[in-house]
């Protein structure tokens, strides 16, 4: 990934971003309608600390979330 990308989707996803998991591709995902909040971006994933003490990643274009603010 491009800096200029990285940096675009970091600006667009600051760290303290509060987020629902709408759906994760992966058999350890937490369950849907669970809150987290984002940790930080890298590469193609989001990092992020789930309600539920999972820290698994969203993979920007395999899983859905919805933002809901800071």
């Amino acid at each position: 990934m491009e800096d200029k990308l990285l940096k675009q989707l970091q600006k667009k996803y600051p760290k303290g971003t509060k987020v629902k998991l709408l759906s994760m591709k992966d058999p350890q995902a937490p369950p849907v309608g669970t809150i987290g909040k984002i940790c930080g971006v890298e590469k193609d994933v989001i990092r992020v600390k789930w309600q539920n003490g999972s820290d698994l990643s969203l993979i920007l274009d395999l899983d859905s979330f919805q933002v809901l603010g800071g």
